[in-house]
Formats: C-alpha cells, sequence, structure tokens
C-alpha cells in the first residue's frame, strides 16, 4: 500500500513539473538535490517526507498534497450532460484583488460587498493579515471589512502567501506613500510565460520609487517629494500597470494625468472605488485618466464591485459545449459586447433581457439566455485586444466554442508567452488542436469529445476550458490539482453542480 502511493505522488509531481515546463534538473536545483533523487521520486521508487512535498509543491506552484487544512484537490467529472436553469455571476476576481490592494490607501473602514471567496482573495488576505491589518468576514461571509492599522510591518510579510499570487504588484502603488523603503517577494500566480515589472517601474518612478531585484525580492526606495511633472505615458496597455499607476497618483499631492491606461473593467472599478474614498477620476471608461489626488484619505467607505466578465463568458462556453439552454444572471455585458458580436455572426442562439445596473450604480448589466446552437468557424481570427476589444482573458473559451463550430478557427493568443500551448490540452478530450507556434493555435471542429484523466494545466482560464470540456465528454474524467481553479473561481462545481454538471471534488490522500 505504501509503496502504491509513492507511485502516485510521483505521477503527481512529475506531472506537475511537466506543466511547469521544467526538466528533472530544473526541479532538483530548485530542491537543492539532485536529477537522480527526483528521477526516483517520480518513479515512486523513493520515500518522500511531508516536508519535501510541501517543498516541491511550493517550488512548482502546484497543490501535490494540500498540508494542515482540509481543501478540494481533483475534480471527477461525468460528462455528457445539458444544463438548465439560471446561475449568477459572481464579483470581479480582479476587481475584488485591486480593490484589496487599494484599501492600503485608505486610514478608514473599507467594506466590500459580495467579495469572491476564492483562493487569489484569501491569498492577499493572509499578506495583509501578516503586516498589520485587520480583515474580517461579515454578513455571514458575504462581505469583508477592512481596517488598515497605523503602521504597516513589512517584515513580518508572509512570503509564501504573497509570491502565489501575481496581485502583489499592486501593493507598490500604495505602500510607496507609507514607507521609505520596503522589500516584496516577487510576484507568482498562473505560469503565462516572462512578464517583466519594467511598465510597473516607468509609471512609478515618477512617484519617487526604485527597485532593485535580487535574491526573489524587490528592494523598494522612495524619494519623498517627487511628483510627476508631466503626463505619464504607459509602455503597455495593462490591467495592473494602469492600475498601480492610479494607486500612485490616488494620494500623490496634485494632479496626475495617466495615458495609455487601460479602461478595462477592473480598472473602471478601481476608479468607481478611488471616487467613492473622495479621489477625483476624470476620463473613466478612456485611456486618458486624469487623477485629483488626495495626500490623505482617512474616510469609512462602503462598496460594491461589478460582477466579473470573464466568468459570465466562461458559463456561457460552458452552455455552448454542453449544447444546453441556460440563463447567466448578472452578466456585465458592456464588457462582453465584442464576444457576443463574435458569437453572433458564429450563430449563437442567445437572448438577452433589458439593462440593469450593477450595485455600484455605474456597470450595465443584463441577464443572457443562451440555447443550444449550430455554429460555424469565424471567418477572420479570434485574437484579443485591448478594452472594447475582445477580453484578454476570454480568449481561451473560444477555443472550446470553436472546437464544437463546423470548420476551422485560428486562435492568435499574441498577450502571453504560452498560454495558447495550453489548449492543446483539448487533444486528449478528442479536440483536434494544432499549435502554429507559441501564440497561435488552429481549432478544427466539430468535436466528439471524449473522457480522460489529465493534470490541471497551471493557468487559470485554459484550465477552466479544459474542466468544460470535460462536462461536455460522454463518460467519467478526473481533472487533478485544482488549486489554479480556486484562485479564480468561488466554488464553479458546486455552482455548475446546481444547474446540472455532475462534478465530484475529491481528493487522494
Amino acid at each position: 500500500m505504501a509503496d502504491d502511493y509513492l507511485v502516485r505522488i510521483g505521477k503527481l509531481i512529475r506531472d506537475a513539473r511537466q506543466h511547469r515546463g521544467w526538466t528533472q534538473t530544473q526541479l532538483a536545483d530548485a530542491l537543492a538535490t539532485s536529477q537522480s533523487a527526483v528521477n526516483r521520486i517520480e518513479r515512486g521508487n523513493q520515500n518522500i517526507s511531508l516536508e519535501m512535498i510541501a517543498r516541491i509543491g511550493e517550488a512548482l506552484d502546484s497543490e501535490i498534497v494540500s498540508l494542515g487544512y482540509a481543501g478540494p484537490m481533483h475534480l471527477r467529472v461525468v460528462g455528457g450532460r445539458q444544463l438548465s436553469g439560471a446561475i449568477d455571476v459572481k464579483t470581479s476576481k480582479n476587481a475584488c484583488v485591486a480593490l484589496l490592494c487599494a484599501s492600503l490607501l485608505n486610514k478608514g473602514r473599507t467594506v466590500l460587498r459580495r467579495v469572491a471567496r476564492i483562493e487569489e482573495v484569501y491569498r492577499l488576505l493572509e499578506v495583509l493579515n501578516s503586516i498589520g491589518v485587520r480583515t474580517r468576514w461579515i454578513n455571514d461571509g458575504k462581505d469583508l471589512e477592512i481596517a488598515p492599522g497605523a503602521e504597516v510591518d513589512m517584515a513580518a510579510i508572509d512570503a509564501s502567501a504573497a509570491r502565489r499570487t501575481r496581485s502583489i504588484i499592486m501593493f507598490l502603488g500604495p505602500l510607496l506613500h507609507r514607507l521609505d523603503n520596503f522589500k516584496l517577494p516577487y510576484a507568482g500566480g498562473c505560469d503565462l510565460g516572462t512578464r517583466t515589472i519594467e511598465p510597473h517601474m516607468i509609471a512609478l518612478r515618477r512617484f519617487g520609487l526604485e527597485i532593485t531585484a535580487t535574491e526573489g525580492l524587490y528592494h523598494a526606495q522612495v524619494e519623498r517629494g517627487a511628483t510627476p511633472d508631466r503626463p505619464i505615458v504607459l509602455t503597455e496597455r495593462g490591467d495592473t500597470v494602469t492600475e498601480n499607476a492610479l494607486l500612485a497618483a490616488a494620494r500623490s499631492d496634485g494632479v496626475t494625468v495617466i495615458r495609455n491606461a487601460s479602461s478595462n473593467y477592473m480598472v473602471q472599478d478601481l476608479c468607481f472605488f478611488l471616487e467613492a474614498l473622495g479621489v477625483r477620476v476624470d476620463g473613466v471608461g478612456t485611456t486618458t485618466l486624469t487623477v485629483h489626488g488626495v495626500p490623505d484619505i482617512d474616510v469609512d467607505v462602503d462598496y460594491s464591485p461589478s460582477e466579473d466578465p470573464v466568468e459570465a463568458m466562461s458559463l456561457l462556453a460552458a452552455a455552448v459545449v454542453t449544447e444546453s439552454e441556460l440563463t447567466i444572471r448578472r452578466v456585465p455585458v458592456e464588457f462582453m459586447e465584442i464576444e457576443l458580436a463574435v458569437l453572433e455572426e458564429m450563430g449563437l442562439d442567445h437572448d438577452r433581457s433589458a439593462e440593469y445596473a450593477a450595485d455600484n450604480g455605474r456597470t450595465r448589466l443584463v441577464d443572457l439566455t443562451v440555447r443550444p446552437s449550430k455554429l460555424e468557424a469565424p471567418i477572420d481570427k479570434i485574437h484579443p485586444m485591448p478594452f472594447p476589444g475582445l477580453n484578454i482573458d476570454n480568449v481561451p473559451f473560444f477555443a472550446a466554442i470553436a472546437a464544437v463550430a463546423q470548420g476551422q478557427t485560428l486562435i492568435h493568443d499574441w498577450v502571453y508567452d504560452n498560454r495558447a500551448i495550453y489548449l492543446t490540452d483539448l487533444n486528449r478530450l478528442g479536440g483536434r488542436l494544432q499549435l502554429l507556434d507559441p501564440h497561435r493555435v488552429l481549432v478544427e471542429g466539430p468535436t466528439r469529445w471524449r473522457a480522460a484523466e489529465m493534470m490541471c494545466p497551471p493557468a487559470l482560464r485554459p484550465a477552466v476550458v479544459v474542466l468544460l470540456a470535460m462536462m461536455a465528454a460522454e463518460g467519467t474524467s478526473v481533472l487533478r490539482n485544482v488549486y489554479v481553479i480556486n484562485r479564480g473561481y468561488e466554488e464553479l462545481a458546486e455552482r455548475l453542480n446546481s444547474v446540472g454538471a455532475q462534478i465530484e471534488i475529491f481528493r487522494d490522500i
């Protein structure tokens, strides 16, 4: 029995390593051991301690075995079932994490309504708590109360939690107003290739922030009194880059103009929140933001982030690939209009309700009913563009949708270095996807899905795409190591089960 467990653990480690794109030698270097030792572990020929399992999991950013708490590990999916009924879209993951970072600007009490209960939020809360910020769930766990302390203790930061989220990079903007120097662990999160922080630095240097990176840490030094003397032009129209610039400008005395800014959904939610803090932001929804900074912010604020357009797209894709009629409620339609236009051209049969306001009073919502449709491949390629173009994070869902459409679809994911590669995991479920290069994949449809057992891709959206394909495949599939899905979705399996899916959460050991 013990030998059997060793073999199973070894297989999990091997799959996690391969999904990370590492060789045995690279993993051995990260663990300060030999390649032969890693080989023996992966073959189940070496006893392995819980400490070593934990170290391997941290090195691979993969939950090999969950230690110290009970939680979901794998999903068993009985596919071929149609969905029916209605399902609500949860609040935006990316908005919620930005607002958690923004709460550091405020000396007063911040209440965020209906915060997404996801791993990405939990990691940020662990970091905030470790540096002296008090947080608690209120109203039966629906809402979150945040009370920053008078001081932040960066020496006590939970480095392990910080390294498991890319959102930690957005601490730079608020902290430069509170500390003259501090250290921040390298950002982690999805494995989507090299992401430089240089665009952040170009913007934040104008506020006096200088960064050196050594030994897994960003070393930050702040020159007091520095303020932008001309408009800040972002070198990339990135969401987190724009948010960091906004967070820095919010408490900078004077007026800051940010050009080539992202106008995406999470940026707009952050602007609305800053306005609730008393910071005037002109140009919300455009690529030029003018921020009228408030050097001292001490207010009690209550804010409701809007719904998540990427989750809405996930649920729409679930209905399409399972050939179901499903109503998706509280869809932030202004951030899905291009996606819906493309799907209409492909032949999607759907209705939408009249528009109504989200709880933030600003974002436009609709209820969307999707019905089984005969889809044709689009004439043009599917590719992302900054808002109001097709959302970068919605591109992977078109791989699953294109797989059930008649004809060939070219998907060009030019933003990320290797996310397109993960989409080819659909081939193990019967898909016909041809990788043309690290950014382009050709999808041939329609697909006769088949069940399979496989490791979860290490990137959030491709992981959910694999889950949706499993829901469409006749038979029983297993998706292992689903922590990455829990980073961005709240109780996704349970919610899909409520509309007819059959997904079981289980653990090996």
